[in-house]
């Protein structure tokens, strides 16, 4: 998302005071630069530091210097437009947003990951309960590749009461009802699949090295 997207959708001043800590941004730094940004929004394009003073309690000197750091640390600058001088926080407005951009992604992929755990956890439950023991590692790793593809907890309890239904308690049964319920959801909306109806090659290679056995479709252990 590009910042001038966010920039209508968050107000600046907001993600400023959230993220102004995070950037090495000083109280005394923070608060020129929204007297500054208060300044342009009024509709000045060159802000002095005797006009900023003149808004403030900070003396002219003790301004130049702070805005003297605030250039050196690349958050303000000084260009021309049509011949014309002005002072722009759009440096200072692009790191801003970046930074928000990459504290919303973090809390999402926090959120999302606590969801995924929270539903291994629930499921592996259900599983250790239902099969009347604990599932081996690579059991484990089986639901969570069922949750990253995408079915739902209530798709995977189901595929689990089914295959036990039909006398078979192992993991691999329950993969295969959840395959072909995706495949024929695939030909219902689109009218072909590209679900392999069995079981991936690679798995049945690993389960042949497993130290514990799973069981056949059989429903034997």
């Amino acid at each position: 998302m590009e910042h001038k997207t966010l920039l209508s959708a968050v107000d600046f001043r907001y993600v400023l005071l959230d993220s102004y800590k995070k950037m090495n941004i000083k109280e005394d730094e923070l608060v020129v630069i929204l007297m500054l940004d208060h300044l342009l929004e009024q509709g000045n394009t060159l802000v002095t530091n005797d006009m900023i003073s003149f808004k403030m309690n900070y003396s002219p000197s003790v301004v130049d210097k702070i805005m003297v750091g605030l250039l050196n640390k690349g958050f303000v600058s000084y260009d021309t437009k049509d011949g014309k001088m002005r002072t722009s926080l759009e440096p200072l407005k692009n790191q801003v947003y970046l930074e928000f951009q990459k504290g919303l992604a973090k809390e999402r992929s926090t959120i999302i990951s606590e969801e995924k755990e929270n539903h291994m956890a629930s499921l592996t439950s259900l599983f250790e309960e239902k099969l009347g023991r604990s599932l081996s590692p690579l059991e484990s790793s089986s639901i969570h590749d069922w949750i990253e593809a995408g079915f739902k907890d209530d798709e995977i309890k189901n595929a689990l009461l089914d295959a036990l239904s039909e006398g078979k308690k192992n993991l691999r049964a329950v993969d295969k009802k959840l395959r072909e319920k995706r495949s024929d959801d695939d030909i219902r909306k689109e009218g072909y699949t590209a679900t392999s109806p069995t079981w991936d090659k690679d798995i049945e290679e690993t389960m042949k090295m497993a130290k514990e056995m799973w069981g056949s479709d059989d429903g034997k252990k």
